[in-house]
């Protein structure tokens, strides 16, 4: 299956998302701030990126423009997964970057589903 890469600042959301992903076969690995994130993508060019927004620090839309800007990481697909439920930041989390975005809590087969479509699965 894929490598994917949880940037989410919460332990508990981490480990409920890296349970559902192992679960399906995919490969994960996690860290709790969007600049380790931006990092870690670039270091090991996951085939997802899951990105939280709020965190301390740099936020996951600011995350999200940074890496769909850089040429080196701009085809790694992004899907945004956040309690911001309003359309506007659905909307904005789309124009920085993101192909997708889901609002937690995070239901297992919205979220399976939605992995498939972004990776052609």
């Amino acid at each position: 299956m894929a490598r994917i890469l949880i940037v989410d600042d919460s332990p508990t959301e981490t480990h409920v998302l890296k349970g559902v992903l192992e679960k399906n076969g995919h490969q994960v690995d996690a860290v709790d701030n969007a600049e380790a994130g931006i990092a870690h993508t670039r270091e090991t060019r996951p085939d997802l990126v899951l990105m939280d927004v709020v965190m301390p620090g740099m936020n996951g839309f600011q995350a999200t423009r940074a890496l769909s800007k850089d040429p080196d990481t701009q085809n790694i697909p992004i899907i945004i997964v956040t309690t911001k439920d309003q359309e506007t930041d659905r909307v904005w989390g789309m124009r920085q970057g993101a192909r997708d975005y889901i609002t937690k809590p995070v239901d297992e087969t919205e979220l399976n589903n939605k992995i498939n479509a972004v990776l052609g699965g």
